[in-house]
């Protein structure tokens, strides 16, 4: 099967194409045919090597963890999910390729396209994971920096749908894409604890930070302390105190294991946003464990 690889740590230019073999599923796994794959920021730092303290990866990989597809094959033990089912899920051997082994899947909902649902499974898990830490429930307001990347589209939606208000911080060219999600959009920067509070006037019940870029202390000052305040951006949040969540794929989804208890509704509520899915054009190689070499 053709698949990108990368066989060292570097930038975009190591990752090629090459022929490997198409993977057999194991106990518990399923093989699905890929029609779209996510690309996330996490896949450029393992690719580069800047995981390798936490995360080892060991080279020639295949990069990529979420993906939208058509079960392919069964392994043993594999119940409820058939050959031809609509899917999105977890890659266990990387989503880069055209037959990737996953044991993390959930049907895909037959109003989004191949593009949007690849990029539900990073998103989603995240929204909800940190929506769950923080307690978010109904009649509660709920301050989210940085919220119209992917994560914060999805955490937006989610605690709306549980009841909560929600004020949102972006840039200003964001301001109506979050007002449009009902949300109560404000810019970030100088002047945010004025304008929450503002907003806000009996104080923000709980801090989910998507921004990693400073503001955290405004948090500390909205909240009067640590509690219920969560990053998955900021490192600095543990020498505050703070709450870091980690990321997805170190933790990984239980609430997505294979799908025994329920199908998807006819459309999905959620309205995830995606950007270009293109990465930069790989050199072609018939092997998998060159690094970033070409042939013709």
């Amino acid at each position: 099967m053709k698949a990108i690889v990368f066989g060292c740590f570097g930038g975009p230019d190591v990752l090629h194409e090459a022929e490997i073999e198409v993977p057999q599923p194991g106990p518990g796994q399923v093989r699905v045919r890929v029609r779209a794959a996510g690309l996330n920021a996490l896949d450029g730092k393992i690719r580069s090597g800047m995981m390798e303290a936490v995360r080892p990866t060991a080279v020639p990989a295949v990069p990529g963890g979420e993906f939208a597809g058509v079960v392919d094959a069964l392994g043993e033990g594999v119940r409820d999910v058939q050959v031809g089912d609509e899917v999105l899920g977890w890659s266990d051997t990387g989503a880069y390729a055209q037959y990737p082994l996953a044991t993390t899947i959930a049907p895909k909902p037959s109003g989004l396209d191949w593009q949007h649902a690849a990029a539900l499974p990073v998103a989603t898990e995240t929204a909800e994971r940190v929506l769950n830490l923080l307690g978010v429930a109904a009649g509660e307001t709920v301050l989210m920096h940085g919220a119209s990347g992917g994560v914060g589209t999805v955490a937006l939606q989610l605690a709306a749908a549980r009841g909560a208000h929600v004020i949102a911080t972006a840039g200003p060219s964001n301001q109506d894409y979050l007002t449009a999600l009902g949300a109560t959009a404000t810019v970030y920067g100088e002047g945010l604890v004025e304008r929450v509070r503002a907003l806000a006037p009996d104080g923000v019940d709980a801090v989910f930070d998507l921004a990693g870029k400073g503001a955290l202390e405004d948090s500390l000052t909205l909240r009067g302390g640590t509690e219920r305040i969560v990053t998955i951006a900021d490192f600095g949040a543990r020498a505050l105190g703070i709450t870091f969540s980690q990321d997805p794929r170190n933790v990984r989804p239980s609430a997505w294991r294979r799908p025994r208890t329920r199908r998807p509704e006819s459309s999905s509520p959620l309205s995830p946003r995606t950007r270009s899915t293109r990465p930069p054009r790989p050199s072609r190689s018939a092997t998998p464990d060159t690094c970033g070499a070409s042939s013709s």
